[in-house]
This record gives C-alpha cells, sequence and structure tokens, in this order.
C-alpha cells in the first residue's frame, strides 16, 4: 500500500483544507515535520499566516513549500479555483494526497432549524468536502500515468486523503450516533456513502479514498459548536473522553498509513465502525468480528440509556419550547 508505515511524505506535495486551525492545522504540521509540500487552503488570511508560521517551525528542508491561500470552498467554481492555485508552484501537477478537512457544525434541535440551517448545514457539513474531492480526483484523473505516484483521498470530520490520495474527516463519532439516536442533526450517511462509494470507483483511476470518524475532537470548531448544541446532547457526549487535534491527526495518519478504509481515534469509535461499516473493507476480520459481537452487546444497552437520558429531558425541554415561544 501507498500509506504503509514505511511511506514517506518527505518531498511530496500535500493539499489540506481547513487547515488553518484544528485537525487540518494539526495534520499540516505533522507533514510539514516530515518533509512534506504543504498547501493548506481556510477562509480567515489572519489564522492562516499563523498557519504558515507555525509550519516554517516544522520545517525539515530549506526547499520545502509551505503555503496559504484564502479561498472560500462552498461551491464547485470556488473549490477548482483554490485547487488550481494551490497547483501552480507545483507545475501545475496535482497534489500528492488531499485531506479535506474543512467544514464546520451547528447542531441545534431540528425543530429549531430554519430551511436556511438545513441548508448550509449541508454546504458546511458535506459540498465542501465534495466539491474538493470532485476538483482533485479529475484533476488527478486527468493526469494519466505522468510520473506521479498512485493517488489518495481522505475524508476527515468529513475528509479526504489521496496516493494521489483523498482522505475525508467525518464528523465526530459521538456526533455521528447523535445524528442517529437523538437531537444533533449531522451529515454522517451522506459523507460515509460518498467516501464508500468513491472508494470503489477511484480504483479506476488508481486512487485510493478514506474516511476518518474521530471521538469528539477539542478544537476550536468544538467551542463553537457547543454554541448551539442543544444541552441534552453535551450532556450523552460527556461520557466520550475525547481527543486532542494533534492526538486525532496521528490516528488519522496512522489509518491511512495502515490503509483503512474508515479510520477511527479510539475503541469506542472502533467498536462503532465495525458494527455499522456496511459493505466497507474490514479492518481485520478477526478483530472486527469479536468488535462487531461486542457491539451488537453493547450497542442496544448504551442506546437503552441515551433513550431514557431524553425521555427524562422532555419536561425540561416543554419548558425550552415554551420560553422559545415555540408554541406560539
Amino acid at each position: 500500500m501507498f500509506f504503509s508505515k514505511s511511506w514517506n511524505p518527505d518531498g511530496l506535495h500535500m493539499y489540506i483544507t481547513g487547515g488553518s486551525t484544528g485537525l487540518g492545522l494539526s495534520t499540516a504540521l505533522i507533514l510539514a515535520g516530515k518533509g512534506a509540500h504543504v498547501s493548506i487552503v481556510a477562509r480567515n488570511q489572519e489564522k492562516l499566516d499563523k498557519a504558515v508560521e507555525a509550519m516554517e517551525n516544522c520545517r525539515q528542508h530549506p526547499n520545502q513549500l509551505l503555503t496559504a491561500y484564502s479561498f472560500s470552498l462552498t461551491t464547485a467554481e470556488e473549490s477548482a479555483a483554490a485547487l488550481e492555485a494551490v497547483c501552480k508552484p507545483h507545475d501545475g501537477r496535482a497534489p500528492d494526497a488531499v485531506f479535506a478537512c474543512a467544514g464546520s457544525s451547528k447542531p441545534m434541535f431540528f425543530m429549531d432549524m430554519t430551511p436556511q440551517d438545513m441548508a448550509d448545514g449541508m454546504v458546511n457539513g458535506y459540498w465542501i468536502q465534495a466539491w474538493t474531492a470532485m476538483a482533485a480526483a479529475k484533476k488527478n484523473g486527468a493526469r494519466g500515468n505522468q510520473g506521479q505516484d498512485r493517488s489518495r483521498f481522505f475524508y476527515s470530520g468529513l475528509h479526504v486523503f489521496y496516493r494521489l490520495g483523498v482522505i475525508f474527516p467525518g464528523e465526530t463519532c459521538a456526533s455521528r450516533c447523535a445524528m442517529q439516536t437523538y437531537l444533533e442533526f449531522k451529515h454522517r450517511p451522506q459523507a460515509a456513502g460518498l467516501a464508500d462509494t468513491l472508494q470503489s470507483e477511484f480504483m479506476l483511476y488508481d486512487i485510493d479514498c478514506h474516511i476518518f470518524f474521530p471521538p469528539t475532537m477539542f478544537t476550536p470548531g468544538y467551542d463553537e459548536e457547543n454554541k448551539t448544541k442543544p444541552k441534552i446532547v453535551r450532556e450523552i457526549e460527556s461520557t466520550d473522553d475525547g481527543l486532542t487535534a494533534d492526538a486525532a491527526a496521528k490516528a488519522m495518519i496512522y489509518g491511512v498509513q495502515k490503509g483503512h478504509a474508515h479510520i477511527t481515534g479510539d475503541m469506542i469509535t472502533d467498536l462503532f465502525r465495525a458494527s455499522t461499516r456496511g459493505a466497507a473493507p474490514r479492518h481485520n476480520i478477526f478483530l472486527d468480528t469479536i468488535y462487531d459481537m461486542a457491539a451488537s452487546i453493547i450497542a442496544p444497552i448504551w442506546r437503552m440509556s441515551v433513550d431514557k437520558r431524553v425521555r427524562a429531558h422532555r419536561v425540561e425541554h416543554q419548558q425550552y419550547l415554551h420560553d422559545s415561544g415555540f408554541f406560539s
């Protein structure tokens, strides 16, 4: 596998969206420290400037290209323009790996959402990564076998990686469960569905695709989410110990090195991965069978405990709805 433990990013070009903070920045710093050329894209120029300074502190070679570009990635046109800007210093060649870490979440009760909230959720939780995947895949596929190594896509939280690889980070496992069992609205099924579909289709172009489902990550984005996240969701998530962005980035890169299609960050997320992976490739047939059996016992018990807490929240929630004018 391209991303085996012996994989050396030294001298390769890594493209990271959402690279100014959180998981994207931590990934950029790790790869810069391994001698890679790193290009990051985000909106906020001030944060990008600080990120470049941090990458410079990780520089291994004087000829490393450590660059940052300010782009919005919410449309196909903007995502394609960002990719072209990133590739220009590299003679227009497609990146060797793409980490699609851009995106955001605004969790709230479904009843509180407006149509615009739902539309924005799809843009910031799905399309912002899907557009990057499309642009990068087409550019990489068009290059054929012009002397570059195989590609890879990675989705992280939804995130995408290339060999050329692409990685899509999915949302946190706690949020993934929140969408399926209680109150928080996320776009995990769309993200995982896209990653699984691309994992198959990209075999035609020798491109690998992965998706990363981290546990709770303590990042600036997480702090922003908590401003609108319902109290009951925060309480349920409190049982998740969580990871720092650095620890999550290390787990993600390790999963890529192992060639995992669905990457996780700890034992709990591994249990959910094994029990909900569908037709995605297994990590290890023996371990995954054990995890799946364990999850078949643990998950229903966990689900019952969550349902009990949600029902116990009804009286408080009715008061919340009354105070917010929902019944008027």
